[in-house]
């Protein structure tokens, strides 16, 4: 996948993310999906300014890092943890998108800690998307 394919696909899932805040109050949980939202956005971004800078192997590389930290959050309620949610939503619609091998995506996916076992600021996917 060249560069230009990669922010075409993040640009269009970008595109979702924002049309899904709007769509936040017409929601039970309206903070919550605005939440998860703005997570996915964030994650979209900072994988643009990734691949820009130094290509879809690094971006590929850092979604990877992103995805091994983020804990788990099945079992918890839809409108709990939508930050985490949110990331995990976007780092597997990137997967997705660029046909991660399912061996590579299920070992990432193995290292993840359990919630709540994460060291603090680990998991928070969001929050370091926003500090790069």
């Amino acid at each position: 996948m060249t560069t230009e394919q990669l922010l075409q696909g993040l640009k269009h899932y970008r595109r979702i993310a924002r049309q899904d805040l709007l769509r936040a109050p017409e929601t039970p949980h309206p903070d919550a999906f605005r939440l998860h939202a703005e997570a996915r956005r964030a994650l979209y971004v900072s994988l643009e300014g990734r691949a820009a800078e130094a290509g879809p192997q690094d971006a590929i590389e850092f979604a990877l890092e992103q995805y091994r930290a983020l804990p788990f959050t099945t079992g918890t309620a839809e409108h709990e943890h939508p930050g985490l949610k949110g990331c995990e939503n976007g780092l597997e619609n990137f997967f997705l998108m660029i046909g991660l091998d399912p061996k590579t995506r299920r070992e990432a996916r193995n290292a993840r800690p359990k919630l709540g076992l994460a060291s603090p600021g680990e998991g928070q996917g969001h929050n370091k998307l926003e500090d790069m």
